[in-house]
């Protein structure tokens, strides 16, 4: 899963120093935001494996910026990462589009772990548009 490139969107500076610092010692390509309009900006400049959200963030919550990320690009593997989840609101995120939801502190590895499945399925939802996109080119042209 190496190069790997994430997107982390919290608020709280300490925590998305820390957690960056250390995905990338497992060799991931971490980008981070403090705000909704941030993390959607930088989704209009890069293409990100995974991105991971806090719910609760001032101006734009996650479940905003969740709904924003994924009309941008369909796509989009988000996984929430939250020290307020309830079950309201985990089902919430999962019903707007998030992949996982997860309540702070979450263990390093698993984390890496959901990165690498999400990284993986988001090039297997890219693979299989760009076939049928060839399918449809092939079936216009008669060949």
């Amino acid at each position: 899963m190496s190069s790997a490139k994430v997107l982390l969107v919290d608020d709280e500076k300490e925590f998305t120093e820390t957690l960056s610092e250390r995905l990338r010692m497992r060799d991931l390509e971490v980008f981070t935001a403090s705000s909704g309009p941030e993390a959607i900006d930088l989704s209009g400049q890069h293409r990100f494996d995974a991105v991971i959200v806090d719910l609760q963030m001032p101006g734009m919550d996650g479940i905003e910026t969740l709904k924003q990320l994924l009309a941008r690009d369909a796509d989009q593997q988000i996984i929430v990462l939250t020290g307020h989840g309830t079950i309201s609101r985990s089902v919430e995120a999962l019903k707007a589009g998030a992949a996982e939801f997860f309540e702070k502190p979450i263990d390093i590895q698993k984390l890496t772990d959901v990165i690498g499945e999400a990284a993986v399925h988001r090039l297997t939802l890219l693979e299989e548009r760009s076939a049928r996109a060839i399918e449809d080119v092939l079936r216009k042209k008669g060949w």
